[in-house]
């Protein structure tokens, strides 16, 4: 069942989702002051990021070429990716170190793979070997992952989400011994012998803070990350639904206590790809695969995070079309079904010039850093269209 607040398709085949009526449906409280955000590019440099993703069958080819031109090229951040095959904090580290400059960030690592403690001391031992460049990007999953591969309950995710976050800072932050007694996590452990007593760790930090990115979907926990995280990593992002988002991210700061603000919040996204090519159906052809797979296979029928954001984008009969022809077993079906359009809201595809005039619209939503996944040969060229 797709998360409350689903936005409609306009009349001019854009989409568009109000805040009255998010409100109205409960999904988001009233600001604070009107949305009036300082996230046009008139006032802040947008940053660029790359993305390595996570592997298939085994490593992709060209990954380490990518680190190293993205280190060469001034790129600000480099982020992996983990789902039920490799995982993220490796190939970070392996082909992290040989980069000297750029930001190492996981967009995510899962919350189920590891207990908060771990993953602290993952991130505090990367963030020596770096010198601190280590970004913390952590994300629930979804049901199939938690239950199937990892065998951990996945209810409540955004407490469990709250409480997971407050214990890797603790950990981090080495003040005093951890001790944590949430619904979800506790430390020590009730349970247990009773031998157990509250640890600090006996590696000192190289910083007490490390920032923890959240990767957020729908917009209960895209709130979520705007009060309790330093940033946002974004999958699937869509100008058309800048509005959308903001309103959502206006939520979580407004919220008592809330870490940032929109000034110092970053939100890393950006086309799903960018691809120059005369034939705007054989740059679609490219993408159409990854959305079906997504809208289509990466989760249970109504319990699809992704398929619902294409439901708020206003696709919702296109998105269910791709799903069940997916589900059937006509995965060529499915990426058939797949509407150029929707992967123009998506994806930056088609002739140079237009993809030149459209990244315009990218760079003036709530994005901070523009995130891309493009070919090394290809890297210059598309930060030097970021900075312009």
């Amino acid at each position: 069942m797709a998360e409350a607040g689903a936005g409609h398709r306009s009349a001019s085949g854009g989409s568009g989702t109000s805040r009255d009526h998010l409100v109205g449906l409960g999904v988001l409280g009233r600001p604070a002051a009107p949305l009036d955000w300082p996230w046009g590019r008139d006032n802040r440099a947008m940053r660029i990021a790359v993305t390595a993703g996570y592997w298939s069958a085994g490593p992709p080819p060209g990954v380490q070429e990518l680190f190293e031109a993205a280190d060469q090229a001034g790129v600000d951040q480099i982020w992996t990716a983990e789902a039920y095959g490799s995982d993220a904090w490796t190939p970070l580290a392996w082909w992290g170190s040989r980069t000297s400059r750029i930001q190492l960030g996981t967009a995510v690592s899962q919350l189920s793979a590891r207990p908060p403690v771990t993953l602290a001391m993952t991130a505090m031992t990367m963030d020596h070997l770096t010198q601190g460049r280590v970004l913390l990007g952590i994300g629930t999953s979804n049901p199939q992952v938690v239950e199937g591969w990892y065998g951990q309950p996945y209810a409540r995710p955004l407490e469990r989400t709250r409480e997971y976050i407050d214990i890797v800072r603790q950990v981090i932050a080495r003040r005093e011994p951890v001790s944590y007694d949430g619904q979800h996590y506790q430390l020590p452990l009730k349970t247990g012998t009773g031998l157990g007593k509250p640890l600090r760790s006996i590696l000192h930090p190289y910083r007490t803070e490390i920032p923890i990115y959240l990767g957020a979907e729908g917009p209960k926990n895209v709130a979520l990350a705007a009060e309790i995280a330093d940033g946002w990593n974004v999958i699937f992002f869509s100008p058309a639904m800048n509005d959308f988002y903001a309103a959502a991210l206006a939520e979580g700061f407004a919220r008592p206590g809330a870490r940032q603000s929109p000034e110092t919040f970053d939100v890393v996204g950006g086309p799903l790809a960018i691809i120059e090519d005369d034939d705007l159906e054989r740059a679609a052809d490219q993408v159409r695969p990854t959305l079906a797979l997504y809208i289509g296979g990466m989760g249970a029928r109504g319990v699809n995070f992704h398929h619902e954001v294409f439901v708020r984008m206003g696709y919702e009969a296109e998105a269910k079309k791709i799903q069940d022809l997916y589900l059937a077993g006509d995965k060529k079906g499915a990426i058939a079904a797949v509407p150029t359009a929707l992967v123009e809201d998506v994806a930056l595809i088609g002739p140079w010039a237009k993809i030149t005039d459209e990244i315009q619209r990218w760079k003036q939503t709530v994005l901070t850093t523009f995130s891309v996944h493009v070919h090394p040969s290809q890297l210059t060229k598309i930060a030097d269209l970021i900075r312009q």
